[in-house]
């Protein structure tokens, strides 16, 4: 072998063993941005869309040298969709871990316990991360929890979840209630807890509460219960005020003190307690129940210690200038 092609040959070696260098640095070297950003990647984008998007963000350099240096460095799973947060200054090798890892930023939007569907319904439409319209969901026929979904979301797809949530916990209740329960369906189930929902704000009421009312029905007693006066006037949003005589002797479908029985559906979104309360009702002889000043009730099983008890309360609502 001559000297010439000797040296030919080492330079080539050298020239190889640079480059080589240069493309493992560029997997595992810093990458350009200079902050957090946020990725968006879409249903059904191939790894090359993805990287034309990060080199729009200025989260890579280069969309072709991602797109081969990923190849060769083993992209074997497949990038998935969703929102992602890539760090500052994330490598591309960083950055497709990512991608392929799923693990998508969470944003959450919570419906706490008994609140109405009209306000499920706000709440969603004044999120601007969801998209699209939707109608008012049913009363009663979404979970209250905490739900996931992902910028630019569809708002009718995360009603779907709130309402398969609801679903799913009655066919997992319903065939485990008690014998004393007085519900005779599931929608009577959830008419009664939203009723049961709205009554007490402590879940370890909520047996005692059921109790109570199962009792009512079950004696045909009127229900009288406040909060099915107040939801044909605000479909279940705060009154604002007291509620007025005249509310009191209104003559509706849903106001349970010029009625006997259920009223014709729920009056807000009850939690799975509720219903699983309602199904398995506290085993009690009160009939009545009244606040105690300290955010749970004073039970009572007749009308004489029951009036006494409404004198205490209202003492105690005198005394914080209430009334």
């Amino acid at each position: 072998m001559g000297r010439p092609l000797k040296w030919l040959l080492i330079a080539g070696g050298l020239l190889f063993l640079i480059v080589a260098g240069n493309f493992v640095h560029g997997w595992t070297a810093d990458g350009p941005s200079e902050r957090e950003v946020t990725v968006i990647i879409k249903p059904g984008s191939s790894i090359r869309l993805a990287a034309r998007q990060l080199e729009t963000g200025g989260v890579i350099r280069s969309a072709d040298a991602f797109v081969n240096r990923a190849r060769i460095f083993g992209a074997t799973s497949t990038i998935k969709a969703g929102e992602f947060l890539i760090p500052a200054h994330a490598s591309n090798s960083e950055v497709l871990s990512i991608l392929t890892g799923g693990k998508t930023i969470q944003r959450m939007v919570t419906v706490p316990e008994g609140m109405p569907s009209i306000m499920v319904y706000e709440r969603l439409m004044a999120n601007d991360r969801l998209t699209g319209d939707i109608p008012i969901p049913a009363e009663g026929s979404i979970l209250p929890d905490s739900y996931a979904f992902q910028k630019g979301e569809a708002r009718a797809a995360v009603v779907m979840r709130m309402q398969q949530a609801m679903q799913k916990s009655i066919d997992e209740l319903w065939p485990e209630r008690s014998r004393d329960t007085v519900v005779k369906t599931p929608q009577q189930a959830i008419v009664l807890a939203s009723i049961v929902e709205k009554e007490t704000s402590k879940k370890s009421e909520l047996r005692m509460v059921a109790g109570v009312y199962s009792n009512r029905l079950r004696t045909g007693m009127m229900l009288q219960a406040d909060p099915t006066i107040i939801y044909p006037i605000t479909k279940g949003k705060p009154l604002g005020r007291r509620i007025r005589q005249s509310e009191i002797s209104a003559v509706n479908d849903y106001n349970t003190y010029s009625m006997v029985g259920l009223p014709k559906g729920p009056i807000a979104n009850p939690s799975r307690a509720a219903i699983e309360a309602v199904l398995n009702p506290e085993k009690t002889d009160y009939l009545f129940f009244v606040a105690d000043g300290k955010g749970g009730h004073i039970f009572a099983e007749t009308l004489q210690e029951h009036n006494a008890n409404v004198e205490k309360w209202y003492a105690i609502r005198r005394a914080r200038g209430e009334m």
